[in-house]
C-alpha cells in the first residue's frame, strides 16, 4: 500500500512535563535457561509468538513461547526486582506445533487461562496456579479445530459470562491448489452460558495474521479489525473490519475504503490525546500508521512521522522490510509513546531485505519518530517474528523480548539512565472479565494532556500480554487516574503519586479502589 504524504493535523508543540532520556539496552538473552528457537519449514514461516503474563502471582511478567517446529517453553521470572533479569524453566507438558499464544481468564476465576495456536488443532489450557495448567474441562465445549492458526482476539460481549473467541487462520494446507489463493475459513465461539457455541464462520477469509476486537470508535460498540497477508490471497482479499452486533462485515457504504496490503501485525494506542485509539498495521514494505479521526474515519499519516519503515536503517540492501509483531509503549518514561517493530525476511524471499533489522521508533516532543535500533543494539538482523514490550524486572521500564525464526530468542534488559517517571495499572474486577477487558485508562498529566490506554486481548503477530498498563509521566509527581469500565460507568479523576504500582478496582459512587503492590 503506498504510503500517504498528505499533511495531517497532528498536536505539534512541545509538551510540557516531559523528561527527555536517552533509551538504552543492554542484551540479557542469557539469562534464559535454554536458547529457544522458533523453528520449521515452510509450514512455520509465519507465527513465532509469546505469552507474556503472571503465571504464579509473584507479580514477575513469566513468558511461554511458541517453538513450531521445536517445543513451546515456558519461562518463569526469577528476577530480582530492580535487578538484572533472570528465568528459570517452567514444567509443562511438551507440545509442538505452537505458532503464538494470549493470556485470557476464561472462567474468571482469577486465574490467567493459556489460549494456545497452532499449526493444527488449537488448545486451551486452565491456570491453576504456581504456573500449572490443565486442558480446559469438557465442560468448556472448546472445539479446537484442525486448522493453520495465526492470529487471535477475545472480547466479553456485553451481558455475557464467557468471552467470545475469534481464531483466524492461514492457508487451506488441504486445498489441492494451493497455496496461492486459498485462504481458510476464519471462526468466531461465542458463549452459550459458561461454556462455548459451535464455531460460527467469518467468512470469506484472506489468510490473516493478526486480528484485534476494540471500540476504536469509542461508542461502547466494540469492533473487530483483521490484517490479511496479500501474498496467499493475492487479490481477490483486503483488509476487514467486521460489526460483532450483528455479526456483518464493513464495506464502502460504512465509510470502510477497500484496502490491501501484506498484513503482518496490528498495534493500537492513542497517539493524539484526543482517547481515540491510532492503529499500526505491519507488512512487507510501508508500515502504515492510521489516525483516528473519529466517527468511523481512519486516515494515513503523514510520510514524514517516520514511522513507514520501508527499508533498513543499516547496511546497503535497499530492498523492503518485512514487518511482524508491533507495539506501542513509553520506554523512557518521558510522557509520549513509541513503538517497536520485530523485522525479518520471511525466510529468503528475493524480493525483501534478508538482513532487516528491528526498528525502535522513540517519540519525540514534536510527534515524529527517530530511530534508535542501531544505537542501542536492539535493531538485530535475525529472522523476528512475536515481541512484546514489558517490565521484567519491576524497575518502572520496559524491557523487550524477542522471538526468532530459526535463531535464538533476544531478552533485551531497559538500562536508560535518567528516565522518567511512571505508573502502574492494574484493572482488576470481580464476578465476570476479572482482567476488565474493554476498559479504557485515563491518565491526567499536570499540563492536562490525558494519556489513554484500552484493555484488550489479542493484536500485534501471534504475541499477547496480560498484566499492569504502563505510563510514562515525564517530570510528573502526581497526575489523576480515572477509568472507563466495560459497560461504560466512569470512576471520578482521582489523584495518585508517580512511580507506584497500583491494583484498581471499581468501588461505589464511581471511586476508585487503589491498591499499592509495592
Amino acid at each position: 500500500m503506498a504510503a500517504s504524504r498528505a499533511v495531517l493535523a497532528l498536536p505539534v508543540c512541545l509538551l510540557a512535563g516531559t523528561a527527555a532520556a536517552e533509551v538504552a539496552f543492554s542484551d540479557r538473552s542469557d539469562a534464559l535457561p535454554v536458547a529457544h528457537v522458533y523453528s520449521g519449514g515452510w509450514t512455520h514461516f509465519v507465527g513465532g509468538g509469546v505469552a507474556i503474563f503472571d503465571c504464579n502471582d509473584d507479580r514477575l511478567p513469566d513468558l511461554f513461547v511458541a517453538g513450531g517446529e521445536s517445543r513451546a517453553e515456558l519461562f518463569v521470572n526469577a528476577s530480582e526486582p530492580g535487578g538484572d533479569i533472570a528465568f528459570g524453566l517452567g514444567e509443562m507438558a511438551e507440545v509442538t506445533a505452537v505458532t503464538g499464544a494470549y493470556p485470557v481468564d476464561v472462567d474468571s476465576d482469577g486465574q490467567l487461562d493459556l489460549v494456545v495456536l497452532r499449526n493444527g488443532p488449537n488448545l486451551l489450557w486452565r491456570g491453576v496456579g504456581d504456573c500449572g495448567f490443565e486442558p480446559a474441562p469438557s465442560d468448556w465445549r472448546f472445539d479446537g479445530g484442525d486448522e493453520w492458526t495465526t492470529s487471535f482476539t477475545a472480547a466479553f460481549e456485553q451481558g455475557n459470562a464467557w468471552p467470545t473467541l475469534v481464531f483466524g487462520n492461514y492457508v487451506d494446507q488441504r486445498d489441492p491448489d494451493g497455496p496461492f489463493g486459498t485462504c481458510d475459513t476464519n471462526y468466531i465461539f461465542r458463549p452459550v452460558g459458561r461454556s462455548f457455541g459451535s464455531p460460527i464462520p467469518l467468512e470469506p477469509g484472506f489468510c490473516a495474521l493478526s486480528m484485534l476486537i476494540s471500540d476504536w470508535k469509542r461508542t461502547g460498540a466494540p469492533d473487530l479489525r483483521i490484517s490479511n497477508d496479500r501474498q496467499y490471497y493475492v487479490r481477490n482479499g483486503r483488509e476487514q473490519m467486521w460489526r460483532l452486533d450483528p455479526l456483518s462485515e464493513y464495506g464502502a457504504e460504512d465509510g470502510w475504503p477497500e484496502m490491501k496490503l501484506w498484513g503482518m501485525g496490528i498495534a493500537s494506542r492513542d497517539l493524539t490525546g484526543d482517547g481515540l485509539p491510532e492503529v499500526m498495521l505491519t507488512s512487507m514494505g510501508d508500515q502504515p500508521l492510521q489516525l483516528n479521526r473519529g466517527g468511523g474515519v481512519m486516515e494515513n499519516a503523514p510520510f514524514d512521522i517516520g514511522t513507514y519503515a520501508t527499508t533498513p536503517y543499516v547496511g546497503d540492501d535497499g530492498r523492503p522490510s518485512t514487518g511482524w509483531h508491533a507495539e506501542f509503549d513509553d520506554l523512557n518514561n518521558d510522557g509520549l509513546v513509541d513503538l517497536f517493530i520485530a523485522k525479518g525476511n520471511v525466510d529468503q524471499m528475493p524480493s525483501n531485505a534478508i538482513h532487516d533489522p528491528n526498528n525502535l521508533l522513540i517519540q519525540q516532543p514534536d510527534r515524529t519518530f527517530v530511530e534508535l535500533g542501531a544505537v542501542t543494539g536492539v535493531g538485530t538482523t535475525e529472522r523476528a517474528r512475536g515481541a512484546g514490550l514489558v517490565d521484567l524486572n519491576l524497575d518502572g521500564k520496559l524491557d523487550i523480548v524477542v522471538v526468532n525464526r530459526r535463531a535464538p530468542m533476544e531478552v533485551w534488559q531497559n538500562t536508560t539512565s535518567d528516565a522518567g517517571n511512571w505508573l502502574s495499572i492494574e484493572l482488576a474486577s470481580s464476578g465476570v472479565n476479572t482482567r476488565s477487558l474493554g476498559a479504557f485508562a485515563e491518565v491526567r498529566l499536570p499540563d492536562d494532556r490525558v494519556l489513554t490506554q484500552e484493555v484488550t486481548a489479542g493484536g500485534g503477530h501471534v504475541s499477547g500480554a496480560a498484566g499492569p498498563m504502563h505510563f510514562g509521566l515525564g517530570i510528573a509527581e502526581s497526575v489523576e487516574v480515572r477509568v472507563i469500565w466495560p459497560g461504560g460507568e466512569t470512576s471520578d479523576w482521582t489523584p495518585v503519586a508517580a512511580n507506584l504500582r497500583l491494583e484498581v478496582s471499581p468501588g461505589p459512587e464511581r471511586a476508585l479502589i487503589l491498591e499499592d503492590l509495592q
